[in-house]
């Protein structure tokens, strides 16, 4: 008898369980006709409070799934509505709004009028604004065949963005000091004419120790060319009709922020025979060469360096006429600042 009760104790506590695993087993083997149909499949997304008509539709584009025919897959692995092949891009101007408000937004705010003098007043205030920089952008010793050498290379900036004076002096001596070779003194008006170049127009003044003077008048372009390379141009007409003309570039590479190579390039052309100047018709002479500086301040940088130094042609022959070399090499060491 006490064995038939715990018996059937022990059937009583295992049927529910029993009953559990039997709705289990029921459902992952039911055969498919009598799995639940779709109608009867409960909501995607069961469990959220929003009713299924109200959920919004799948966009498979907006996560880099297959969408429609259209999209397009995005640079981030995002899909992006494109285009079709072959379609135009639709062309649209500006919507009116655009250009309802004032021309400058602090009308909006403030009487037209007072801004209007503000602005005028402003403009005339800038315009005004002038500057002057002193440059000695080279100062240096030279020493190779044919002698030692030393030259100059310095300019006066002062005026505005827009319109300045520029004095402009170079030339070369010998580095005893005891023979003068020759020198110039430019003296320009500069106006510019984009935010890159300026034009400059003035008078140039020669001076040789040996052969005649010239005084010249100086038409030029200077300024920044795309790459940074900064360019002067020239061209000179003397009293006597002499054309001649002069092309300058330079470029500054950084290697840090105050080591600095700069390449270097100078050529002399003549459109005649100038003899008693020594010079021929056609390319006279060519300078090249790299300038490595030292900026122990923006204003201040010692610099060594190498150049080339060659004659063409008629100057050539006339150079060596006169016992000087057409051809060298030099070392330079020089000094560059600014205030």
């Amino acid at each position: 008898m006490i064995r038939a009760s715990f018996t059937a104790a022990l059937l009583a506590c295992a049927s529910p369980a029993f009953a559990q695993h039997e709705g289990h087993a029921g459902h992952d083997m039911a055969p498919p006709e009598e799995s639940a149909t779709p109608a009867e499949a409960p909501p995607a997304h069961q469990g959220h409070d929003m009713p299924e008509a109200e959920m919004p539709p799948t966009d498979h584009s907006m996560h880099g799934g297959q969408g429609d025919s259209d999209s397009r897959e995005g640079p981030e692995g995002h899909g992006m509505a494109m285009p079709k092949e072959g379609s135009a891009i639709p062309q649209a101007p500006p919507p009116p709004e655009a250009f309802a408000g004032p021309e400058h937004a602090a009308d909006a705010v403030t009487a037209p009028g007072r801004m209007a003098a503000s602005r005028a007043a402003l403009k005339q205030e800038m315009g005004r604004m002038t500057w002057a920089t002193m440059r000695i952008d080279r100062l240096e010793a030279q020493s190779g065949k044919g002698g030692d050498t030393w030259l100059w290379d310095a300019d006066l900036a002062y005026g505005s963005d827009r319109d300045k004076l520029w004095l402009k002096s170079e030339g070369h001596s010998e580095l005893s000091f005891s023979s003068f070779k020759e020198g110039e003194v430019q003296a320009l008006w500069s106006h510019a004419i984009g935010p890159w170049f300026d034009v400059q127009a003035g008078v140039r003044q020669e001076w040789r120790n040996a052969g005649p003077q010239r005084t010249q008048l100086a038409l030029g372009l200077q300024g920044l060319a795309p790459y940074f390379f900064e360019v002067d141009v020239a061209a000179f007409l003397s009293t006597e009709g002499e054309v001649t003309a002069r092309i300058e570039a330079e470029y500054d590479q950084r290697i840090t922020q105050r080591l600095i190579l700069q390449p270097r390039v100078e050529a002399m052309l003549s459109a005649q025979h100038i003899p008693e100047l020594g010079l021929g018709a056609g390319l006279i002479s060519v300078e090249a060469g790299a300038r490595l500086r030292y900026e122990i301040m923006r204003e201040f940088a010692p610099y060594l360096g190498i150049e080339w130094q060659k004659s063409f042609g008629r100057t050539a022959d006339f150079a060596r006429s006169a016992g000087e070399v057409t051809d060298r090499t030099m070392l330079v060491v020089g000094l560059r600042f600014w205030f």
